[in-house]
């Protein structure tokens, strides 16, 4: 049995590893295809997959969980992969783009007060602050002369994740997570293949290096990133799921480096340090308060520790 305190702290250090690997699959994949061929391949193989669970499992699901997790998938997948990709595929390195997508937590945190019940702490706003410096030192140096239009992308992908983020909070649905991975990924894979196909975009690439850029986004990015991120957004609700994406960045930095060569100055060092600290000011519980974890389980009903 998992230790209710540890929990959070394994499931964050895995989504944060599993995200970026999203980012590092984008930018692999792109290399031999489009940004929607890529999603089009990745999805037709996760929605194959996702579709043999459900027939096997044959869940029940209400017509409000299915609507729930229909417009999540559109909103956090088609929107924010959709144009995160395509910023990825018109130049914008993995860096930059990770950089964009971290000041979700400002964002989320600004409208998890009034829309969510979700209150933000003196101690959390420092955090965020700070993370938002860290990571504009992280990726400082990668800025380059991309045209500031093809910016709107990955910031448009962020609207979609962050809009996406506060429905799945605000419409609490029961759906347990396993099926809730398999549907959005079903939604996503009928859009991007129609997309695709529709715009003339669905190719058979040769090169054996796609393929291996769409297992890795298959199992690392849809169902290490994804299924992780639906487990701490349940665990920890939105506003300490978001502070979370500060360590991106940085750790995608790390795997570009190992991947692709990539250098880190000392400028990056540096302010993956103050992510470190800003998740830390985050997502540490007041002293005296114990912590209360909610997960659902198979049979719809909730478990409740601490």
């Amino acid at each position: 049995m998992i230790n209710p305190r540890v929990l959070p702290v394994l499931a964050g250090a895995g989504f944060v590893v599993f995200w970026s690997c999203g980012f590092i699959g984008a930018r692999w994949g792109t290399e031999y295809a489009s940004a929607f061929d890529l999603l089009a391949w990745r999805y037709l193989v996760a929605g194959a997959l996702a579709a043999a669970v459900l027939l096997k499992r044959r869940p029940h699901l209400t017509r409000s969980d299915l609507i729930t997790h229909a417009v999540m998938a559109f909103l956090t997948q088609c929107v924010y992969l959709g144009l995160i990709f395509t910023g990825i595929d018109h130049g914008i390195s993995a860096g930059v783009t990770a950089l964009i997508g971290s000041l979700q937590p400002i964002l989320i945190a600004t409208v998890a007060g009034p829309l969510l019940g979700e209150r933000v702490s003196p101690r959390q706003w420092g955090g965020l602050l700070l993370g938002l410096a860290g990571v504009a030192f992280v990726v400082a140096d990668d800025l380059g002369a991309t045209p500031a239009l093809t910016f709107l992308l990955p910031v448009g992908g962020l609207l979609g994740l962050v809009v996406g983020t506060v429905w799945e909070r605000h419409r609490k649905p029961t759906t347990n997570l396993l099926d809730a991975l398999c549907l959005q990924s079903l939604v996503s894979c009928v859009f991007f293949v129609v997309v695709t196909a529709g715009t003339g975009q669905l190719t058979v690439p040769h090169e054996l290096q796609f393929y291996g850029a769409v297992l890795w986004l298959v199992v690392l990015a849809t169902g290490g990133g994804w299924g992780l991120y639906l487990v701490n957004l349940r665990l920890s609700g939105a506003t300490r799921i978001s502070s979370l994406l500060y360590l991106v960045p940085p750790t995608t930095m790390l795997f570009a480096f190992l991947l692709f060569g990539e250098t880190i100055g000392a400028l990056a060092v540096g302010g993956m340090l103050l992510c470190a600290l800003a998740v830390l000011l985050i997502t540490a519980r007041p002293s005296g308060r114990k912590a209360r974890i909610s997960l659902r389980c198979d049979n719809g009903g909730t478990t409740v520790a601490g």
